[in-house]
């Protein structure tokens, strides 16, 4: 809790450079994807960050609230704004692929 206070006080929220409008279908589409139970947890809080977007808050109240990062929320507020709903899916990634088992 303490932090949380120190943190409003010593950091301004930031204005995002990337104005969230959804389109209706964009907006039932995160809907569903925000409360689909057996999603993936990284798929439910992107849609969740969006949709709070969408609404005006900064990315700092959206980072609150969703317990995660600034810097989390800008990045995908970003990706949303340049690729829309495409850019909330997992780009590849270099080096070795994830190991499809663990256990065996």
């Amino acid at each position: 809790m303490y932090s949380v206070l120190l943190n409003r006080l010593l950091y301004m929220p930031r204005k995002s450079p990337y104005p969230i409008v959804l389109s209706t279908e964009e907006t039932d589409e995160l809907h569903r994807r925000a409360s689909a139970y057996a999603s993936p947890y990284y798929v439910v809080l992107r849609a969740k960050m969006i949709l709070m977007a969408a609404t005006g808050m900064n990315n700092t109240e959206i980072a609150e609230r969703l317990d995660t990062r600034r810097e989390v929320v800008s990045q995908w507020r970003g990706r949303f704004y340049q690729f829309r709903l495409a850019g909330l899916h997992e780009s590849p990634r270099s080096g070795r692929p994830r190991l499809k088992d663990v256990c065996g």
